[in-house]
């Protein structure tokens, strides 16, 4: 179990200022995440990956010379916000282009999709890359749905020794996607990892058996099998990879491969080298030609006690970059050419130890006294909102943890404090209700992260123009504000009633809303009523299986339990009607 944290909300913030002050020659802390303390050639494709706290060395110890120019770091096991990797990419690139390369997870595909959306905007050319090299998280077929694992490595590794050797943006790229198309990774555990706070793990195993296709989220695996010694181990993990070849590959005999023998947190060196040694052994057998092994902790999962193995079908053109030299503070190969350290790195400034405000410099339009009214109602539901998350946190994560990553409490309540300082802060300057609302919309996104904190994001945003800052909102203006919502979580999301998510509960609540305001019903009733259907509907969800999102893979285990998004969502609702209860405005 994590032992040693102050406020478990804080702890990716205060591990990552750790990190950079260890590491100061090599990388220095920027808004968002870490970037090289060494020059980047000008003109070079500036490769930055990301993800959540929780699986160092990813992501941040794979920042230097020879591999990432930069990652954005993300809340525990929760995606970086589109603000942070923004930032990242910004601080990292030299004028040849950005490749924003994650694991296949909701939450980075929409942060990191947004972010590049922007930085083409502003003219920064810019590609993202999706790593999808987990064999059990879907079939063969679906290639496209399964999630990155340790293959990132592969993969993140590839792209950035093409864009060290000066190639230009699309054919990093392009040897990035293959590098993607050729790895495959499975893995095993014998019991779960506990988040820092929390007081169990997000699974277990029972004595003597261990989970099989698990993922590095703290997902449970798929199925359960005795425990295995070292060797029957290596065979299930070297024969799972042998059955699904990449296309082009018809037999692995005269093949070469980069290995990776990864743990997950608790199995020790020791322990991989006795598993390597009969995978070694395996592979050579098969008459697979091993070049560069990597044997070791390179994408963690806090305290989990498990391993798992990764094949990467090497080419003429991907050997090369595999086995190119790079100094990062958690790996190392070769030697590299010395490097004259970034300008930003010798001015001898304490590393930051947080990302600034994202909206504390945005101007506050003028706003009209009954919308600055409205603007205090708006406030004190917000306030509402961080206290029931806070109450509700660690039954969140819990309700996550079936058949999640346990990390929705944490995130939500990140992105719920977040929110309510940002508010308070506009209110204070004399915002109306609609700009209150986009300042809370932007903050809870950047500080949450992940897929809820861009869905959330999105929700207060829509509900901010909705009312404006001119008229005195009324409850035709609050039900036009979540219909948009509800629309914009769908699109956003790509999620619809039925898949088990928060939109299982954000319709009827829109709907139920639509329908009391459209009857002559004020506010505060019609909210009441709409709140009565999400809690309904939050809790129907435990009949479903879920479609979408990192429960995917686990459906059958979450069938009985409801949709955490869905039970934040109903919780908050109900808690905003208190203070519609209470308002004059």
């Amino acid at each position: 179990m994590t032992r040693l944290f102050n406020n478990p909300a804080a702890f990716a913030d205060e591990a990552l200022e750790g990190f950079a002050a260890a590491h100061r020659r090599l990388v220095r802390r920027v808004p968002g995440g870490v970037v090289r303390a060494t020059a980047t050639a000008p003109g070079q494709v500036a490769v930055v990956v990301g993800g959540g706290s929780g699986h160092y060395p990813a992501f941040s110890g794979l920042v230097g010379q020879g591999l990432a120019h930069g990652a954005a770091v993300g809340n525990v096991f929760a995606s970086p916000s589109a603000q942070q990797v923004h930032q990242v990419a910004r601080a990292a690139q030299s004028g040849g282009g950005v490749l924003l390369a994650f694991g296949n997870y909701a939450g980075d595909v929409l942060h990191f999709g947004q972010a590049a959306e922007r930085l083409t905007a502003e003219g920064v050319p810019c590609a993202t890359l999706a790593v999808t090299d987990d064999v059990s998280s879907a079939a063969a077929g679906e290639s496209q749905k399964r999630r990155g694992v340790a293959g990132d490595l592969a993969v993140f590794k590839t792209a950035a020794a093409a864009a060290e050797a000066g190639l230009p943006l699309a054919e990093v790229v392009r040897l990035a996607r293959l590098a993607n198309a050729r790895t495959r990774s499975f893995g095993i555990a014998f019991s779960g990892c506990t988040l820092p706070g929390a007081d169990a793990p997000l699974f277990t195993v029972p004595a003597g058996r261990m989970a099989v296709g698990l993922g590095i989220h703290g997902e449970p695996g798929l199925a359960e099998r005795p425990v295995p010694s070292a060797d029957e181990a290596a065979e299930l993990l070297v024969s799972t990879l042998l059955h699904e070849l990449p296309e082009g590959v018809e037999s692995p005999r005269g093949q070469r491969a980069g290995v990776i023998l990864n743990g997950l947190g608790s199995v020790k060196y020791e322990e991989l080298f006795v598993v390597y040694r009969q995978v070694a052994r395996l592979l050579a057998e098969a008459g697979v030609e091993t070049v560069d092994p990597e044997v070791g902790e390179l994408v963690t999962s806090f305290d989990m006690a498990g391993v798992s193995l990764t094949l990467f079908w090497l080419t003429d053109e991907l050997e090369p970059l595999w086995t190119a030299p790079a100094d990062a503070p958690a790996y190392r190969k070769g030697t590299v050419a010395p490097v004259a350290a970034d300008e930003p790195s010798t001015t001898g400034e304490a590393p930051e130890a947080a990302d600034p405000d994202p909206v504390e410099n945005t101007a506050v339009p003028e706003a009209s006294e009954p919308s600055r009214a409205a603007a205090r109602t708006a406030l004190a539901a917000l306030g509402a909102i961080e206290a029931t998350v806070r109450a509700h946190a660690d039954e969140l994560g819990r309700i996550d943890a079936v058949a999640g990553d346990g990390d929705h409490g944490i995130g939500m309540r990140r992105g719920s404090e977040a929110a309510h300082a940002a508010g308070r802060g506009a209110l204070e300057r004399g915002a109306g209700a609609g700009t209150l609302l986009h300042h809370a919309a932007d903050a809870w996104a950047d500080r949450a992260g992940g897929t809820s904190g861009a869905l959330w994001g999105v929700i207060l945003r829509a509900l901010g123009t909705a009312l404006g800052d001119t008229e005195r909102p009324d409850a035709h203006a609050v039900s036009v504000g979540v219909d948009a919502a509800a629309d914009g979580v769908m699109r956003l999301g790509k999620a619809e009633t039925g898949d088990k998510t928060m939109v299982d509960a954000l319709v009827p609540f829109a709907d139920a809303l639509s329908d009391a305001v459209g009857g002559g019903a004020p506010l505060a009733a019609a909210w009441d009523t709409a709140a009565t259907a999400a809690d309904a509907a939050a809790e129907a969800t435990a009949g479903l299986l879920p479609r979408l999102g990192r429960a995917r893979p686990h459906a059958e285990k979450s069938l009985g339990t409801p949709d955490a998004g869905a039970v934040s969502l109903a919780l908050i609702v109900r808690a905003v009607h208190g203070a519609l209860s209470g308002s004059t405005a």
